[in-house]
């Protein structure tokens, strides 16, 4: 199977929101390394902060002089709903993962058999998946949450939600209804490209499972989940209700 900075989806029902920019990374400085700025090729400038073990492979082994293609959590500013701030949690290098003394890859789960559609990740491109919150077709605004995976893969605590504004024109008969949407990075916002309406959303507890497996580089060897520890957004499942994909039409 071909390598892919996101893996593929393992679970219909998977929440997750990352994606991909290219850009530089300038730190603010010598005094806070792990948060800066992302200077994109259409000259718009992302905050961001790196996250855990991309940290010392970004010191040591990346020229940050030169763009690199960051896979990112993507977060709205509590002040500004419409500001991207990244979460840097990998570099997509073919050439770091090709290198000889870098350790044996797990293979990457296969496709969800139910995706007719498989998109090439590339700059700009963003995978949300999550129970859409509001819509505003005329105003092409909605807003749609996720639920994060629990820190540490426990299963005493609940995963924390949190909402991304969107843009885009999705009916509002798709409320309260779980959303797998491509997503394309235009200056400080994503716009909405494609989406499948999944399913109604029940309300109650979500049974938590293991996400998939991913090749993405995280610190100096590939990461084991794509969707990281902490801040990612993890897969859930409702207890009831069976799974329908509607066709909704704009």
């Amino acid at each position: 199977m071909a390598k892919q900075p996101i893996s593929p989806v393992t679970d219909p029902l998977q929440f997750r929101a990352i994606g991909l920019v290219r850009g530089i990374y300038r730190s603010d400085g010598p005094d806070s390394f792990t948060t800066g700025v992302i200077h994109t090729a259409d000259n718009t400038q992302l905050e961001a902060v790196l996250l855990g073990r991309v940290i010392h492979l970004v010191r040591r082994h990346v020229d940050l002089d030169q763009p690199h293609l960051w896979v990112c959590y993507p977060r709205n500013r509590d002040k500004d709903q419409d500001k991207l701030h990244l979460q840097v949690m990998g570099l997509w290098e073919p050439s770091l993962l090709d290198r000889t003394d870098a350790p044996p890859q797990a293979p990457q789960p296969s496709e969800d058999p139910q995706d007719s559609q498989n998109i090439e990740p590339s700059d700009g491109y963003f995978s949300v998946r999550g129970e859409l919150m509001f819509t505003d077709p005329e105003a092409r605004q909605l807003v749609v949450r996720i639920r994060q995976q629990p820190r540490g893969n426990t299963t005493s605590q609940r995963g924390r939600n949190f909402k991304l504004t969107l843009h885009g024109a999705v009916p509002r008969r798709a409320l309260r209804h779980f959303l797998n949407l491509d997503l394309k990075r235009h200056g400080q916002s994503l716009h909405v490209e494609r989406y499948d309406v999944i399913q109604f959303v029940r309300r109650g507890r979500f049974d938590r499972e293991q996400g998939g497996r991913g090749r993405v580089l995280h610190g100096r060897r590939p990461v084991g989940r794509p969707l990281g520890s902490g801040d990612s957004a993890g897969p859930g499942r409702p207890r009831q209700g069976v799974l329908k994909r509607f066709n909704f039409e704009t």
